[in-house]
């Protein structure tokens, strides 16, 4: 088997060193591009906050499924790995191995293994189970009205656990049908996936710094452009970390000082929500990070 059929997937939590490690890989492998696996950087527009790869990385190497969607557009976990497995093929296609770079285990997931669709996950369940707390049954009722009019039509709003499983559906799939996660088994015959282990107080440290780097970069003034295209209206780009946070501080519902907190605090539990589930497959093999933070790109365990 070539080299050129191979896949080789860069994983690991938020602030991990990915990108680095990737682009490190792209320039060993020779004939090797990038392919998107980060939901949030599918959005034209979300730079700042979503850590996306700067133009210049870009430029030097060829990046697939970045700045796809406008903010008013939904993400689907199913659209997504259609558009993937394309980019994947098309990199097959012309000699050339694609790197996967993602910090969702869901996305990767999709992408690498025989998940169909509609499906579920523990991880959007909890996401819609933490909003439900928060906001309570009759505020997520209304959600999913707004999301699926049928489907809120056909559920009473004090349902809790029936709202919380149609709006993680929706979110999946955009259908309300089930199905279960396959097991770790890619589709293809050859990948290489590569964890960066990072240090749970040198991650925290670096989660931190990057926050602070993002506020310096102009992360608010991001927001309120993105705001004048319609991010208030878009169903999933609004909910990512910190544009969430800010979106709250610029309607008055917060300070900025509280919305930095908050994005700090938050981005700190989704890393370790996102380690624990890369932790579950047994197929990573994990390195701990140089000195310039990418994980050593051999791939031995």
């Amino acid at each position: 088997m070539s080299v050129a059929d191979r896949i080789v997937a860069v994983v690991g939590p938020t602030a991990s060193g990915k990108s680095s490690l990737a682009l490190e890989m792209v320039r060993r492998i020779g004939s090797a591009e990038i392919v998107n696996a980060d939901s949030m950087q599918l959005y034209r527009g979300m730079d700042i906050g979503t850590a996306k790869p700067s133009l210049t990385d870009r430029s030097m190497v060829p990046h697939h499924l970045f700045d796809v969607l406008d903010v008013t557009g939904t993400a689907t976990v199913a659209e997504f790995q259609t558009l993937a497995r394309a980019a994947i093929a098309e990199c097959h296609s012309r000699g050339v191995t694609p790197v996967l770079v993602g910090g969702s285990a869901l996305y990767v997931r999709a992408v690498l293994d025989r998940l169909e669709f509609p499906g579920t996950d523990p991880t959007v369940r909890e996401h819609w189970a933490a909003e439900l707390e928060q906001r309570g049954a009759a505020a997520m009722h209304a959600e999913l009205a707004r999301r699926d009019p049928a489907a809120a039509a056909q559920i009473l709003p004090t349902n809790d656990r029936r709202i919380v499983r149609a709006l993680e559906v929706i979110e999946l799939t955009g259908q309300p049908f089930v199905a279960t996660m396959p097991p770790h088994e890619s589709i293809y015959p050859d990948v290489l996936m590569l964890g960066i282990d990072v240090k749970r107080d040198v991650l925290d440290r670096r989660l931190a710094e990057r926050v602070d780097q993002m506020w310096t970069d102009g992360f608010v003034d991001e927001v309120r452009r993105l705001r004048k295209i319609g991010l208030d209206d878009g169903l999933t780009a609004n909910r990512a970390l910190g544009y969430q946070q800010i979106l709250a501080f610029l309607r008055g519902d917060t300070t900025e000082d509280e919305a930095r907190e908050a994005t700090v605090i938050g981005t700190r539990k989704f890393a370790r929500r996102q380690d624990r589930l890369f932790r579950k497959d047994p197929r990573i093999h994990w390195s701990l990070p140089d000195s310039k933070g990418s994980g050593s790109p051999d791939g031995s365990p």
